[in-house]
C-alpha cells in the first residue's frame, strides 16, 4: 500500500544521555512486545520541543533532563496494522539528574537502564525504532547543533 499523501508526521522528541560510556534507555511495553528506546515521546500541544523532551524524560525515567544540544532531526515511516505512520523525531543530547526513587514511571515503561554502545548495537532487534541506534551513532560522531536552532513562536503557548 502506498503512503497516504495526506498523512502528517507525528512529532516526537528524544533524549540522548551518555554517562561513563553508557546510554540511558527505557524498556517499554509496545504492541510488538518489550522494546528499548531513548526516553522519548510525542510533543504535546502548548509545549516547545525542549519542554517536551524534558517532560518525557522525567515521565519515563524519573530524572530531570537538561538539554545541551540538538543531535538531529529524523523522519521515519512505519506500519501500524494497515496504516502507514510517519514520525518526525527531534533528538537532543544532555545531562540528567539522579533518579527520583519515588517517581512513578509512565504507563508502559518497565524500567530505565544504562547500556554501553556494544550492548546497544547487539540489541538492535529489540529497539523500538531504527532511529534509536541512528541517533546515538550520530551523537558518537560528534553531531551537535545549537539549541537556538529550534525556535518556538509564542503563539504555541496561547
Amino acid at each position: 500500500m502506498p503512503p497516504d499523501p495526506f498523512a502528517r508526521p507525528r512529532v516526537t522528541v528524544a533524549a540522548i544521555v551518555e554517562r561513563n560510556g553508557h546510554f540511558l534507555l527505557v524498556e517499554e511495553q509496545t504492541p510488538d512486545g518489550l522494546r528499548l528506546n531513548q526516553p522519548a515521546g510525542h510533543l504535546e500541544a502548548g509545549e516547545s520541543p525542549l519542554q517536551g523532551v524534558v517532560r518525557e524524560s522525567l515521565e519515563e525515567t524519573g530524572r530531570v533532563f537538561t538539554p545541551t544540544a540538538l543531535v538531529g532531526v529524523y523522519l521515519s515511516r512505519t506500519r501500524q496494522g494497515s496504516r502507514d505512520v510517519s514520525y518526525l523525531r527531534l533528538a537532543f543530547c544532555g545531562d540528567v539528574s539522579e533518579a527520583d526513587a519515588e517517581h512513578k514511571l509512565d504507563e508502559g515503561i518497565v524500567r530505565a537502564l544504562w547500556m554501553d554502545i556494544d550492548t546497544l548495537r547487539a540489541s538492535a532487534s529489540r529497539h523500538r525504532s531504527p532511529l534509536v541506534l541512528r541517533c546515538i551513532e550520530d551523537y558518537l560522531r560528534g553531531q551537535r547543533h545549537p539549541l537556538e536552532l529550534i525556535a518556538t513562536d509564542p503563539s504555541v503557548y496561547e
